[in-house]
C-alpha cells in the first residue's frame, strides 16, 4: 500500500466515525464529472489528493472543526461550497484591493470567524494555509498551517493539529508568498 493510499484509509476511517460541527452525516462522494465541473469553474486543477478525498470519502463533512467544505454544491450543513467560496473571495479581492485573494488558493475548510484552511493549488507541494482575516491587515492574515495537504490531513487523523487543546500555543509561520501571489491583482 502506498503512503497516499495509507493516508486515505486513515482519513476514511476517521471520517466514518466522527462528525465535524454542523454535519449530521457523511455526504456521498462526488463523481468525476463534478470534479471536472469544479476545475472548469476554478480554471485550474485540484491537487490529486484533494480530488481523491472528494471522489472516495465524501463531498465534505469530515476533517477538523467544521470539516471539509463541499466541493461544488452547498449541502444542508449550510457551509458554502469550496468553489463558490473561492470565486466569491476572488471577486471580493478585485473590488477591495486591500484584501486581494491569491490565485489558486482554494478554501477547503471553515474555522469560524471568517477563518479558512486553504490549499495552494499552484504550489506543487500543495501547502495548507490559514487565512485569518481578523488581523485587520491582509499582509498579516496568511499563515502556513501545514507544508503539504497530506501533512494537514495527518495532523487531523493523529490529533496533533494546532486547533487541539494540547497544541493551541503552536505558532504558525507567516505565508511569505502572499505579496508575490497578489501583486498582479493589486496592480490592476
Amino acid at each position: 500500500m502506498t503512503e497516499s493510499e495509507q493516508l486515505l484509509t486513515q482519513v476514511a476511517a476517521k471520517a466514518h466515525r466522527t462528525r465535524p460541527w454542523g454535519w449530521t452525516s457523511l455526504p456521498e462522494p462526488v463523481d468525476p464529472t463534478t470534479v471536472d465541473r469544479a476545475e472548469s469553474a476554478l480554471g485550474f486543477r485540484l491537487p490529486a489528493l484533494l480530488t481523491e478525498l472528494y471522489l472516495r470519502i465524501g463531498d465534505g463533512g469530515f476533517g477538523p472543526e467544521y470539516g471539509l467544505l463541499p466541493l461544488l454544491d452547498s449541502l444542508p450543513s449550510g457551509e458554502p461550497a469550496a468553489v463558490a467560496q473561492y470565486l466569491a473571495n476572488r471577486e471580493s479581492g478585485r473590488k477591495d484591493s486591500d484584501w486581494p485573494w491569491p490565485t489558486g488558493v482554494l478554501p477547503i475548510s471553515h474555522w469560524g470567524c471568517a477563518m479558512y484552511a486553504c490549499v495552494d493549488c499552484h504550489n506543487p507541494h500543495h501547502p495548507v494555509l490559514l487565512f485569518e482575516p481578523n488581523a485587520d491587515d491582509a499582509d498579516h492574515a496568511w499563515f502556513v498551517d501545514a507544508p503539504t495537504l497530506a501533512d494537514w490531513l495527518r495532523t487531523w487523523t493523529d490529533g496533533t493539529g494546532w486547533y487541539e487543546e494540547t497544541n493551541e500555543d503552536r505558532e504558525m509561520a507567516p505565508w511569505t508568498d502572499f505579496r508575490i501571489r497578489t501583486a498582479y491583482i493589486r496592480a490592476t
